[in-house]
This record gives structure tokens, sequence and C-alpha cells, in this order.
């Protein structure tokens, strides 16, 4: 039962917010649906840590020890922006940045982005998380275009015909899948489920299967935002409306990838060789660097953090392409800890960008006066972000990097001069902007920090103490990814 919650809240509360979005109890409808969505997932995630494994619908739909923790880490970061967003899009609103049809159109379509992303984690069905993920796609076009300037209409159409040409290779990549299967599946729908071809994974055709791969992961890579497929993602973060900053950074690159390592299980099965995790490895270890290169250039506060983003969606598929069990753990904290902080940071972008009316970095000074909280939130997110220990990045970060010393020593210093550049990027941006001088006013509504320090104390006791039942959990799903 409380699977089909976790479908089934965020569903129809897309589809009541968009009769009720426009009321001034949107807000609360939109929190309260999500908070459902996060009760629903930890009952689930419950239910899967005693009791193991389960199928639904028919075998179309599977929760494992992979996909159970990114569902709740899905829904724990969808409330926490819902409660965020009630006061910024309040003072959007109130600025005259959004009509009453916009907020209908941020509040259920916000609901149906939770819809889809929980859609693509859950499904057994290679078929239909294509569909999830096209359905994601379109869903955050919307969103990303809600202001509907120039720029946001720019941005959108850029994402929508990045993203609809990576989705393309993803479709071709499914359909090279099904026809590597066919012969020891059948016709029937089985050939897409991913645990008929988990199974058989050893007998699937090599030579199809290393196609597939291929496409898959420059399909889904492009979701991703790994390099060079990544030009969409800086815009997007930019022009749209801060919390869907927080959930495309926090969410949407972590299912993306999430559909990556499940096709890498299947062509480590079916090749023999380590020809994915090369691939993922290349991929990955391009985007820490290009990305972090390009931090030193930008000039808006938005665009910064998500170079950032590619930057640690670049780490997580270097972890996850080098393998083991090490590796594979780093990788699975490190996606953890950079949806909680990164989302942190944007909680308190957006209020910093609204106290100064600009993301220009050089117009926003004085944030510890102006507001401590903010401030502080902003200081203590980048200084996580940027590895500092004891915050859990540091604790991921190294785990990825001693085994990359061991495993891989040809890409360490690749890897340590790029975090080195990054680091002196964003901290000297950002310095200025908490501690220098200003004389902006404070904003109408009170800021929604709690879900900023949350965050930001999950990522402190996940680098100083991993709770032994979270520790197993991602112990098995690392062994299960191999």
């Amino acid at each position: 039962m409380e699977f089909f919650l976790v479908l089934g809240f965020p569903l129809l509360g897309g589809m009541v917010l968009a009769l009720t979005g426009h009321t001034r109890r949107a807000a609360e409808y939109n929190a309260f649906f999500s908070l459902c969505t996060l009760i629903a997932a930890s009952v689930l995630t419950l239910h899967i840590v005693n009791h193991g494994p389960q199928m639904f619908f028919e075998e179309q739909f599977l929760v494992d020890p992979l996909n159970v923790f990114l569902v709740a880490l899905t829904a724990l970061v969808g409330f926490t922006t819902s409660l965020f967003s009630r006061p910024y899009m309040r003072i959007e609103h109130d600025r005259g940045h959004l009509s009453v049809g916009r907020l209908r159109l941020y509040h259920s379509m916000f609901q149906m982005f939770m819809f889809t992303m929980m859609l693509a984690l859950t499904t057994n069905n290679m078929g239909i998380l294509w569909v999830a993920m096209e359905a994601a796609t379109l869903t955050t076009v919307l969103l990303v275009s809600l202001y509907r300037t120039t720029a946001s209409l720019e941005a959108a159409w850029k994402y929508f015909i990045l993203c609809g040409v990576g989705i393309a290779q993803a479709l071709f990549g499914t359909i090279l899948l099904y026809f590597a299967a066919e012969k020891l599946l059948g016709h029937e729908g089985g050939a897409l489920l991913w645990s008929h071809l988990n199974a058989v994974k050893g007998s699937l055709e090599p030579t199809v299967m290393s196609l597939a791969f291929v496409f898959l992961l420059v399909g889904y890579g492009t979701k991703v935002g790994l390099v060079p497929l990544h030009n969409w993602l800086p815009d997007a973060h930019a022009e749209g409306p801060t919390p869907v900053s927080a959930v495309l950074s926090g969410l949407l690159l972590n299912v993306a990838l999430y559909a990556v390592v499940r096709c890498k299980v299947l062509a480590d099965g079916a090749l023999h060789s380590n020809l994915a995790g090369l691939l993922m490895m290349g991929f990955g270890l391009v985007s820490v660097v290009v990305a972090a290169f390009f931090l030193s250039r930008q000039k808006d506060i938005k665009r910064m953090f998500a170079y950032s983003s590619i930057e640690h969606m670049g780490i997580v598929t270097f972890a996850f392409g080098m393998g083991g069990p090490v590796a594979s753990f780093g990788g699975l904290l490190h996606m953890t800890v950079h949806s909680l902080t990164k989302s942190a940071i944007f909680f308190a972008v957006g209020h910093a960008t609204q106290k100064s009316g600009t993301q220009l970095m050089e117009h926003i000074r004085g944030l510890i006066k102006l507001s401590p909280t903010v401030g502080w939130g902003l200081m203590l997110g980048t200084l996580a972000i940027l590895g500092m220990p004891p915050f859990g990045v540091f604790a991921s970060e190294f785990l990825i990097l001693t085994t990359a010393m061991k495993q891989q020593p040809w890409a360490t210093p690749f890897l340590l001069i790029a975090l080195g550049v990054a680091f002196a990027a964003i901290f000297g941006k950002v310095q200025p902007m908490v501690f220098g001088e200003s004389s902006l006013p404070r904003l109408p509504h009170k800021p929604a920090m709690l879900p900023v320090f949350l965050h930001l104390a999950l990522v402190l006791l996940l680098g100083l103490w991993i709770p032994p039942y979270l520790a197993g959990w991602y112990q098995q799903a690392a062994r299960f990814i191999g």
C-alpha cells in the first residue's frame, strides 16, 4: 500500500493544485502533499529494509536497496523545498514577477515533477523509465520558463532541445537493449524488465550491449549534466525560480545518474570487461575538470553553483565508473550529501537574491548583517560543498580520492587540481557576499531557513557518524552496483 501512496500522493497533488494552485492556501497544499509523500516514502523504506526487495503491479515496479534510499532522499528534499518555496514564491508574486496563473502552474508542476521522479526511481521497466525521464523534462521545461522573460524562455528552449536530443539517444539505447534481450526473454514485455535482464545479463549479446550502453550513457548523461552535454544546466538554474534550481540539482541529476548505474550493471555482466566503467570515468573526470575551471568565470551566483553541480556529479560518475565496494559506497554517500547541501545552498541563495534584487555576485554584499541566518546558511553550505571537514562531503570525497589513488592513480592529480581550483573560485566569491558591507533592505516576509539548517545538520552528521543501519543500507547498494 505504501508504494502506491508514494506515487499516488504527488499525482493527486498535481491534479488538486492544477485546480487550486492559484489560491492563498496553495503553498500549504503543496507542502501537505509533499509531507504525505515523505511519510509514505519513510514507511516504504522501513518495509524494504526489514523485508528485502519487493515487486509490485505484475513486476512492473521494483524497490530494492539501491533505489529505496533515493526515494527517501527525493521525498525529503521535495518536502523541504516546498517549505522554502512558501515565502519565496509569495514574495515573487507580491513583487509582480509571477501572476496568479503562473503560481498555479508552479505548484501543480512541482508535484508532477515529484511524481515523475518517483516513477523513474521505482519502475522495473526500462521503457517506463525512459517515459518517466521524458515526462520529467516536460514538467521542468514549464518550471524553468515560469517567469516568461526572454532569458527564461531561451533557457527553457535550450533545455528542451538538448535534453530532447539526449533522451532520443536513450530511447535508441533502450531499443538496442530490447533487441539484445529479445532472443533470451521472448517478445513479451518481460524483455524490458530490469530484473529479468539482470538475471540473464551474462548471456546478452556483447556487441549490441556495448552499443546500447553508449547510447544510454550519452542520453541519460545529458540529464546528469556531464560535459560536453552540460550546456542546458547553468542556464536552467540561472533563469528558473530558485526552488526549481534546488530540485534540479538535488533530485533530477541523481535520478538520471541512477538510470545510468542501472544500465552499467547490465553492461558489466554482458561485456565481461570494464568498458562501461572506463566510459563513466572518462565522462566524469572531464566534467570535474571543465566545471572547476568554468567556476572562476561566473558572475551569476546561481550559474556558479550550477557548475558546482556539474563538478560534483562528475565526481559521483567517476566513482561509479571505478566500481568496487568502497568507491560505490563513496558515490552513494556523495549523492546524498550533495543533494542535501546543494539544495540548502540554493535555499539560502534564493533569499539572498531576493534581498538584493539581483543574481550578480558583485551586487550582493553583507548578508551576515542583513540576515545572520541567511548569511551563515550560505557560508556553511559553501564550506560543506567545498569538502571542508567535518561535513559529509569531505568524507565521501576522501573515500573516492583514496580509492582513485589505489585503483586509478593517473586520475588523482586531475581530481585534486580541479577540487583546488573549485575551492578557490567559490570561496573567493562567496566570502565578500557574506561578510562585505551593504545597505540592502530587509525582506517583507521572514525567510524559511529551517530547511537550510536541517539539511546542513544532516550533512554534518554524515561527516561525523553514519548510523549503522544507513551504513548497512549503503553497503547493500554498493555490493549490488558491484
